[in-house]
């Protein structure tokens, strides 16, 4: 198999032939990048992460988060030097060899594809508590996959159809609507806070850990998820403008707001009700005004919820996308997922095909198993690229870098053991269902890319450019 690498020159020059409009600036990015975070994570993993880790749940999140500020420090460095579209697979491949940037394209899949899908599901929950308090119910058979009795979960697949149509109109479009939506996300969360902590209790976050230690990993391994998407920002980089400024800020700057908003509405959740009272709820946040009395307001939570959440689900997309678009362009997969629409500027092939996955997904799954095999995914990719930043500065060190990892060898290396135990703390069934999407991939690679790769023995110089 191919283990040679795609030098970066070569990749920024084949980038500039067939490339996107540059029009994000540091503040869109920051933007899609909270958009991308705040979602299902905070809104419906909040109670299956108390579940598992009681009151501790705040201190998995902010495990989550500094394994993930390692990596975003890993990320903003190569999405400087390397400003196109990609992500960790486009950096893999400048680094680690063509096999292993395959592997990390096929398990992005994971992370972006089969996260729209738990975000979709986990917006269906909303939708579908609010339309039953208004005396407007579905059908229980629509609401919910097989796995719960049902036969689809439509208001997932209609959400899916919807933000895919807006994304496919345009990346500038989609930012707007994006930024106004994660406003209303932010003041919904402000106000949850507000509310929610005078009523806190020193007695709630007793016992802290119920469930020990590993209770709390087992949680982090899950709502890792909630901070999935922060990189996708990164696959923004050929449609920003000042990359090398612009992308570090987005990538860095939305973790941190997002962070402090997680930490905090855990708190006023965990603190405000006993932690048992969170269990099993699709909707934990309004149900949490409800119980104290605030019922107009549990109401414009799940509004805003609804109204918001779809914001996750268009960058989960947005990055997908953009990574099938790459792969695509270096003939890693068929030259129908590269075209670009004449009149969008977007790549709306491969935005439906996607949009066709992510609904079958959303529809017949549960949330939270969706989103522990997501997580899998991102945390190989998260490996991956932290590994790269540091191979990277052993071969290249004179090259420029407009942005620098600060203290490289101990951020990379902590990345890499944080993502490596956080993906051993998942269930054993979902490491297996891993593995088993890897294999599937060195099959797909082996019958296909491996053929049409551009760095194969004899590949002309037209194809390895």
């Amino acid at each position: 198999m191919n283990w040679r690498v795609k030098p970066l020159e070569q990749i920024i020059e084949g980038a500039g032939r067939k490339s996107l409009h540059r029009s994000l600036g540091a503040f869109q990015l920051t933007m899609l990048g909270i958009g991308a975070i705040i979602g299902t994570g905070i809104f419906v993993l909040t109670a299956v992460g108390a579940e598992r880790a009681g009151p501790g749940l705040m201190l998995s999140f902010i495990i989550a988060a500094t394994v993930c500020g390692f990596a975003a420090l890993a990320y903003a460095e190569l999405a400087a030097m390397v400003p196109v579209a990609g992500s960790a697979y486009t950096y893999s491949y400048a680094v680690l060899g063509e096999v292993v940037a395959w592997l990390v394209g096929w398990c992005l899949i994971l992370e972006y594809a089969v996260a729209a899908s738990a975000v979709a599901v986990g917006w269906s929950g909303y939708a579908v508590g609010f339309l039953e308090s208004v005396g407007m119910p579905l059908p229980h058979a629509l609401t919910v996959g097989p796995h719960a009795g049902g036969i689809i979960n439509l208001p997932a697949v209609f959400i899916t159809v919807v933000v895919s149509a807006l994304l496919i109109v345009g990346t500038r479009e989609s930012a707007t609507v994006n930024a106004i939506l994660v406003a209303i996300k932010i003041v919904a969360l402000v106000l949850f806070i507000g509310l929610a902590g005078p009523h806190i209790e020193p007695a709630h976050f007793q016992p802290f850990m119920p469930f020990g230690f590993s209770g709390v990993m087992g949680a982090a391994a899950l709502i890792f998820f909630a901070y999935v998407g922060f990189d996708a920002v990164s696959t923004a980089a050929e449609e920003t403008k000042d990359p090398n400024r612009n992308v570090p800020i987005g990538l860095i700057g939305s973790l941190v707001i997002c962070t402090l908003f997680y930490v905090l509405v855990t708190a006023g959740a965990v603190g405000a009700l006993p932690y048992t009272q969170l269990i099993g709820n699709t909707e934990p946040l309004a149900h949490v005004m409800r119980m104290l009395g605030y019922d107009s307001v549990a109401q414009l939570i799940g509004v805003a919820a609804i109204v918001a959440m779809p914001t996750v689900i268009l960058m989960m997309l947005f990055g997908q996308t953009r990574i099938f678009f790459v792969m695509a362009r270096d003939r890693m997969l068929p030259d129908v997922f590269a075209q670009v629409h004449p009149r969008f500027k977007t790549p709306h092939v491969v935005t439906m095909l996607t949009c066709v996955f992510v609904a079958a997904v959303a529809g017949f799954f549960r949330v939270d198993e969706i989103a522990e095999l997501s997580n899998t995914g991102t945390l190989f990719a998260f490996i991956c690229v932290s590994l790269g930043v540091m191979v990277l500065r052993r071969t290249q060190p004179d090259r420029h870098r407009p942005f620098r990892c600060p203290s490289v060898w101990f951020v990379g290396t902590a990345s890499i053991i944080g993502c490596a135990y956080l993906f051993i703390s998942l269930p054993g069934h979902t490491i297996e269902r891993f593995f088993g999407w890897v294999a599937i991939g060195v099959v797909v690679y082996a019958l296909y890319g491996y053929r049409r790769s551009p760095l194969r023995e004899g590949a002309s110089a037209s194809e390895a450019a």
